[in-house]
């Protein structure tokens, strides 16, 4: 018997990864659970809780990713840097993964690892008080194996020119996600577009080589091609917060056209 429903999501989402179209999800960023069952009802392969670029809290979080994984939508959350406390009650509330922004150091990358893995891969600390050890139903021997079969899905965010070596930093994750915007300003916001798409395209090429998946961000679907984002595997357009403002304008402004 697996541990929890979110394993199950886990193996979704990695399948998805390599199905040859992308898989699309969007950035969670206001704290109603409306957004996230929205997001399944719309089809949406998974959701980014945002911890980086929001005004969420932790409890937040926890309460977005609980009602993610009864809807059946795998959630992943966004975070700035490694706290393995965190990110522990995040993966025991049902995270299906961690996105870790601005990654530029090995040592970054084997923090992530060792925070989001069991010994002996990692150091994370074990407990089956929690909904994704279905509160000690199942045997810590069959919780272990269903973390190890299906461990959380780990995004790492690509934002600078300057990084260690991109195949030791890529080698550890499931998905490559090129930060285009701060990418664009680490670069000096190029006049040039073609200066930012050769980045995205050295990133694209990293993710290649390392075999993992290549993602990114883009406004929405058609501008993905553009952002040098064609090709990938992850995709995360828009946000909720970014689609009800765009909403929210476009109906006040009915009146006026």
């Amino acid at each position: 018997m697996p541990a929890g429903e979110v394993h199950l999501l886990r193996r979704r989402l990695r399948a998805a990864l390599t199905a040859g179209s992308p898989a699309v999800g969007t950035f969670v960023k206001l704290a109603s659970p409306d957004v996230v069952e929205l997001a399944a009802a719309a089809g949406f392969a998974f959701v980014v809780v945002d911890l980086e670029h929001s005004t969420l809290t932790e409890q937040n979080a926890v309460d977005l990713v609980r009602h993610a994984d009864v809807c059946g939508l795998p959630a992943l959350v966004r975070v700035p840097d490694v706290d393995a406390a965190a990110i522990n009650r995040l993966l025991e509330a049902g995270a299906a993964g961690i996105q870790l922004s601005m990654l530029t150091r090995i040592a970054q990358v084997e923090a992530l690892v060792a925070a989001t893995r069991f010994a002996p891969a990692g150091r994370r600390s074990v407990s089956l008080a929690n909904r994704t050890a279905r509160f000690g139903a199942v045997p810590l021997a069959g919780f272990l194996r269903a973390e190890q079969e299906a461990p959380p899905v780990l995004v790492g965010q690509i934002e600078t020119a300057r990084t260690d070596p991109l195949a030791d930093l890529l080698a550890p994750v499931d998905v490559c996600f090129v930060g285009s915007t701060d990418l664009a300003v680490d670069l000096g916001l190029p006049a040039d577009p073609s200066v930012l798409r050769a980045a995205v395209d050295r990133v694209g090429r990293a993710a290649r080589s390392a075999a993992v998946a290549f993602g990114g961000w883009a406004p929405t679907r058609d501008a993905a091609r553009d952002l040098g984002l064609g090709d990938a595997g992850y995709l995360v357009v828009g946000s909720d917060l970014q689609m009800l403002a765009a909403g929210l304008r476009a109906t006040a402004g009915e009146g006026n056209q």
